[in-house]
């Protein structure tokens, strides 16, 4: 199989990653990518057909609940304490 990868496709590649990357390390991207794309090659060749497509790997459900109100707001218990209230709100001095 052993793909090839151009000079030109590692250049590219680094102008759209913004890498600068010299020689051997070009030679070491060239290298690296030849070895992923062969290992997809390589899983090309499996028989999938009986497989169900998925989005992910774990199952994805929704974590959100339903909003029920348990014990109210309890700003009965919040006014309690307040030195003056007004329409179910603290009372303080104006300020300017």
């Amino acid at each position: 199989m052993a793909n090839i990868i151009s000079d030109e496709t590692i250049e590219y590649v680094g102008i759209l990653a913004k890498l600068e990357l010299n020689k051997e390390e070009q030679e070491q991207a060239k290298k690296d990518m030849g070895e992923m794309l062969d290992y997809i090659d390589k899983l090309n060749e499996l028989d999938t057909s009986g497989v169900e497509p998925m989005s992910h790997v774990f199952p994805v459900n929704n974590v959100f609940r339903e909003d029920v109100v348990t014990n109210g707001d309890g700003h009965e218990a919040t006014l309690a304490n307040a030195p003056e209230v007004k329409e179910n709100a603290f009372l303080v001095p104006k300020t300017v």
